[in-house]
């Protein structure tokens, strides 16, 4: 199972320089390719894409209780997977997800991995057959 890795140097707060270009398109790619027409569907993913970014948002509201939308980011798990039985996505996307939302700590890492998903989301018109 692959994964992304949002930080370059995460005691540092450097991001991989990498992630919203090489990485995205490189996840892109592989997604686009492995879902065909009936699965990975833009539409499909951009819901769960709009969730994260609804999240971020009021993760950037500074009274935002963080112990409360922590929970909600990984409730994004159980969805994606919910979406995986339905055969709506492939296995390629559910580990993007699993992989992003497991190195979610802080409100900064969840700005890092909406900004990937948007990269990401740029780059999959490219690539969806």
């Amino acid at each position: 199972m692959a994964t992304i890795t949002l930080w370059k140097n995460r005691d540092k707060g450097i991001v991989d320089p990498f992630l919203f270009s090489e990485e995205a398109e490189k996840w892109a790619k592989n997604v686009g390719q492995e879902g065909g027409h009936n699965k990975n569907k833009s539409t499909q993913l951009r819901r769960f894409l709009d969730e994260i970014l609804r999240i971020n948002s009021k993760a950037s509201i500074p009274d935002a209780d963080w112990e409360i939308l922590l929970p909600q980011v990984h409730m994004i798990v159980a969805k994606v997977a919910y979406a995986k039985g339905r055969n709506l996505i492939t296995d390629t996307y559910v580990d993007l997800i699993r992989g992003g939302v497991k190195q979610i700590e802080k409100k900064e890492d969840l700005q890092i991995f909406a900004n990937f998903l948007e990269a990401f989301t740029g780059f999959y018109k490219i690539y969806h057959a």
